[in-house]
């Protein structure tokens, strides 16, 4: 693959499974990466916890979408040492202005607490990473997706790794072949990204 990330080299690369991430030890090259097992969170099954789903009810947050990509995007990226460099900032940005890449934001007087961001193609959606400045804002932002996705007709909602914390919510992890078979199906769906917020 080419060096520079571009809009077009980010849609080639999910469209056939693949994903960037940059190296913080090694001046941030960026190398590509397909999982297997590859995790998913089942959108007819995701599961959420009863005390989440209360706080969810009891509206904590302002709930947004695509008000403010970047700053999920710096939100996720702002730790000691991340995958998230200013070249894979800039791609995604780019990406996000021409429709292909989104954000869930969650606001508390006015301000960004908490937010998760990906991209999608198709019906797929690709979750890439989630943050969080005030308890269970990420948390709040990942249930809004899915609501978002299932209304959507999205078919796929892969989420790369499994994590501890994404299993509670009903992660599986599925072979590469079973999931290039589903990415190749979500890929065919006509889904669509509404955002009104």
């Amino acid at each position: 693959m080419a060096d520079e990330l571009t809009p077009e080299l980010l849609l080639y690369a999910y469209r056939h499974g693949l994903f960037p991430m940059a190296d913080p030890y090694e001046g941030d090259t960026v190398y590509w990466f397909a999982p297997d097992p590859r995790a998913i969170l089942p959108l007819d099954a995701f599961h959420v916890p009863r005390s989440l789903a209360k706080r969810v009810r009891q509206e904590r947050f302002e709930v947004t979408t695509d008000r403010d990509f970047e700053g999920v995007m710096r939100g996720c990226a702002d730790r000691p040492a991340t995958w998230i460099s200013e070249e894979i900032i800039q791609a995604y940005v780019a990406l996000h202005e021409r429709g292909y890449a989104h954000s869930v934001e969650c606001r508390r007087e006015g301000r960004l607490v908490g937010g998760i961001y990906g991209v999608a193609l198709g019906g797929a959606f690709f979750g890439e990473s989630m943050f969080h400045r005030a308890r269970d804002a990420s948390k709040v932002a990942l249930v809004h997706l899915v609501r978002r996705l299932r209304h959507g007709g999205y078919g796929l909602f892969d989420v790369q790794f499994a994590t501890p914390h994404l299993r509670r919510f009903g992660l599986v992890e599925i072979p590469r072949a079973a999931y290039e078979r589903r990415l190749a199906y979500a890929l065919t769906l006509p889904a669509c990204w509404d955002g009104e917020d």
